[in-house]
């Protein structure tokens, strides 16, 4: 069988190809240039040096390798939407837009164009009987990030490392000889190497004269002033540090209002619980049935059980058993029957009245 695997340059991925090839699949490697990093930063991937670990892994294992530039699709997919939507006080997913809209789409059709009968990734997750599920790792679970996957995509797609654990992999790289064995995982976003979110928003939507909202007032679950912002884009629901306020105990972001541009912040944290949620942009393996299901609001988010109902359109609602902490609009909610992912959507409202 002949497989295409995509390639970030890290360890993952790296084992996921050499043990399709060392099966004795028809491999094929292929990196994704997704931005103009010009190298590598700790807990960052996809930069020149992560296509340069890459190429000598397809090497040593003697599969032939390509690089496919794809930055204009990752900024206009992923980074603009990045940018704007924190703009407008939303807290956005790119992981999950990549996946959906990248990486199991571009990235497919190249495949076949390849003449592959299957994709594969570094992803740790599973598909059973046609389905996306959760990896056997659950602390290294990636289903939440890959719910938008297409069916027909994951039809034509293997996931190597669905039933292996983290430290089975890092023995596979060693035992293997490859040279990214010891490669430090990536962890943070791949374009914001700084780790400087608000200032990847400046300057990205400066770059295409796009609008950023202006300074606000930072104020109390009261109303009370107690200090100022340079925009909203600096925050999101459940943030703790960098508040820019004082308040002699901890205290959080509970609520961002974009169009008066106020940051609403707490030092009760009972106050982050959220009832409920909203959510738009369904995508469904199938359509599901109202009924109990478990949801997940943030990558290692803990499952919650809830109660989905669905609305017309492209829209579902969920009540939570128990207070969900920091739902954040913008994030991904996906939802879960056991392992298998039955869809998900992007948050649009936390609920603290489910009459609301």
């Amino acid at each position: 069988m002949r497989v295409l695997v995509a390639m970030s340059g890290g360890v993952d991925s790296a084992v996921a190809a050499a043990l399709l090839a060392e099966q004795g699949h028809d491999v094929v490697g292929f990196h994704m240039k997704l931005h103009d990093g010009a190298a590598s930063f700790a807990g960052r991937c996809c930069g020149d040096a992560d296509a340069l670990d890459a190429r000598a892994v397809a090497s040593a294992i003697g599969i032939p390798f390509y690089v496919a530039d794809l930055r204009d699709a990752f900024r206009s997919a992923v980074m603009d939407d990045f940018a704007e939507t924190f703009a407008s006080g939303r807290t956005p997913n790119p992981c999950v837009r990549c996946n959906g809209m990248l990486k199991f789409r571009v990235l497919l059709s190249r495949a076949i164009a390849f003449g592959a009968d299957r994709l594969a990734t570094g992803h740790y997750a599973r598909i059973i009987d046609g389905r996306l599920a959760a990896a056997s790792d659950a602390d290294k679970d990636q289903s939440y990030f890959l719910y938008q996957v297409p069916a027909a995509a994951l039809a034509r797609t293997v996931f190597p490392l669905g039933a292996l654990r983290k430290q089975q992999v890092r023995a596979h790289a060693a035992r293997l000889k490859l040279s990214v064995a010891d490669k430090p995982d990536s962890q943070e976003l791949c374009f914001v190497p700084d780790d400087d979110h608000a200032g990847f928003v400046r300057r990205h939507l400066a770059d295409t004269a796009r609008a950023l909202g202006g300074p606000g007032d930072i104020v109390g679950d009261d109303g009370t002033v107690l200090g100022r912002h340079d925009g909203v884009h600096a925050f999101t629901i459940g943030q703790r540090r960098g508040l820019g306020v004082a308040l002699g105990r901890p205290a959080w972001v509970r609520a961002i209002d974009p169009v008066a541009r106020r940051v609403i912040v707490t030092t009760d944290p009972t106050r982050l619980g959220a009832l409920g949620l909203e959510a738009n942009r369904a995508v469904f393996a199938m359509p599901p049935s109202p009924g109990r299901v478990r949801v997940r609001v943030r990558h290692r988010g803990d499952l919650a059980h809830a109660h989905l109902e669905l609305v017309e359109g492209d829209r579902f609602r969920v009540a939570f058993d128990d207070p969900v902490r920091a739902v954040a609009p913008g994030q991904a909610a996906v939802l879960y029957d056991g392992e298998t992912v039955l869809g998900g959507g992007t948050i649009t409202r936390a609920l603290t009245d489910l009459a609301a």
